[in-house]
This record gives C-alpha cells, sequence and structure tokens, in this order.
C-alpha cells in the first residue's frame, strides 16, 4: 500500500506529523506554563 503512494507521499505526511507533534508540545507547554504561571 505504501509503495503505490510513492516516496514524495510518505515523506509529506511525516513531515506533517512531524509538525503536528511540535505545535503539540509547544501548545502543551504554553498551557502548563500558564497553569502554574497563575498559581503563584
Amino acid at each position: 500500500m505504501h509503495d503505490m503512494m510513492g516516496g514524495g507521499m510518505m515523506w509529506g505526511m511525516g513531515l506533517f506529523g512531524f509538525l503536528l507533534i511540535v505545535l503539540l508540545l509547544l501548545g502543551i507547554a504554553a498551557l502548563l506554563k500558564y497553569l502554574f504561571g497563575s498559581r503563584r
């Protein structure tokens, strides 16, 4: 199934997934910083 898509498509999906993970981590870090920052 992956062979039909081609290398370019798979690379693009991998890059998209990587960006999504980075955004998620930044969002979680910002949320934690906001929550712990407001309590102190």
